[in-house]
């Protein structure tokens, strides 16, 4: 029940005596609705300001309402200012951070609305607090996604631009560099000396066309996104001798450029983990692209994981490709155990032009 037993003689506000209205603010659980005195004491409590503060009626009323803020708005005198607001103006309506009994801060959206007598005289004040913890979470969930997303887009441009310097530039610079030192003098001692440059080179461009493709593949943007995971599993074949299977089925039109880049950074992405981790010694990929949706699946026979183990500092791998995949509006899911390999299955929605 509603304790009014706080409240002075003679300022009890005329609706605390209707019961019917005591009854609907003591059912209400989502607000915390109770009253002050004028000078800020708890005169009421109800069942939704005992479950958002932790405090028993017997515990707060009569207590100055402050003890809900923190020290610093304390400080500020923040829960003054919010009284001589309310009774100058009528209402104020404010959101910040509140404790409850155990110490522990919640967001709390609070109006706090200037009770008067018939007379016009000050006798009190109503207070309405809701927690708003949930929708804050949510909202920083949410620019933290958006942020995600921001950071994702200039690093593959960021890359893109790279890769275009390294091939354009550089790369014709060692091209040149090549094609002057062809033409010098063949015969001995310079023979020897030239052949050693001449593989240098190669070497150098050799490793700088894997650098600038790894940064962003020239065959992604030219021939497109089934071409280049084509390209992407003949590296990984060559370059760690692993048996890769590849199943394709369907066709890429659904794909825009942003969710052709997430899709072959998964694929990039799973097979780095099966290269550093899996010990695998076969892998299987699979995609598969309906007229709505497309699906893909990575699954190798390795050592497997613990994937319901705590995710170790630092490592950020399987988290950033739920990122991807969250971003273009699709689902998840990994699938292992020790010994039993991993398995990385994904569906995501295709945005194919209307013919």
């Amino acid at each position: 029940m509603i304790d009014c037993s706080a409240t002075e003689p003679g300022n009890t506000p005329s609706l605390l005596t209707d019961a019917p209205f005591r009854l609907l603010v003591e059912a209400v659980e989502d607000y915390a609705i109770f009253l002050l005195d004028a000078h800020g004491h708890v005169a009421t409590w109800n069942n939704g300001a005992r479950r958002i503060k932790g405090y028993d009626a017997s515990d707060i009323v009569g207590r100055h309402f402050s003890v809900f803020y923190p020290g610093d708005d304390i400080a500020a005198r923040k829960p003054h200012n919010a009284l001589s607001t309310a009774a100058r103006v009528g209402r104020v309506e404010d959101e910040g951070w509140r404790i409850r009994k155990d110490g522990s801060r919640f967001w709390a959206n609070v109006v706090i609305t200037a009770l008067h007598d018939p007379s016009g005289s000050l006798i009190g004040f109503a207070k309405v607090t809701r927690d708003m913890t949930d929708r804050l979470r949510l909202t920083e969930l949410q620019h933290a996604r958006e942020l995600s997303a921001h950071v994702q887009t200039a690093l593959e441009n960021e890359r893109a631009s790279i890769a275009r310097e390294l091939h354009d530039d550089l790369g014709q610079q060692l091209a040149a560099l090549k094609m002057q030192l062809s033409i010098l003098d063949s015969t001995a001692p310079n023979a020897r000396f030239k052949q050693q440059a001449l593989t240098q080179i190669d070497t150098i461009i050799g490793s700088l066309r894997r650098i600038a493709a790894g940064l962003r593949p020239p065959v992604l943007d030219d021939l497109g996104l089934f071409a280049a995971i084509d390209w992407l599993v003949c590296d990984y074949r060559r370059r760690y001798d692993l048996t890769i299977h590849l199943d394709i089925e369907g066709d890429e039109d659904g794909f825009e450029a942003t969710a052709s880049t997430s899709l072959f950074r998964l694929v990039q992405e799973a097979l780095t983990n099966v290269v550093r981790h899996a010990r695998a010694s076969e892998v299987r990929i699979a995609i598969g692209c309906a007229y709505a949706r497309c699906t893909l699946t990575i699954e190798d026979d390795g050592r497997g994981a613990d994937i319901e183990r705590p995710r170790a500092a630092g490592t950020f791998g399987l988290l950033g490709m739920g990122e991807r995949v969250r971003q273009l509006g699709g689902v998840i899911e990994f699938r292992s155990a020790p010994g039993e390999g991993f398995r990385v299955v994904v569906d995501i929605p295709l945005h194919r032009p209307r013919r």
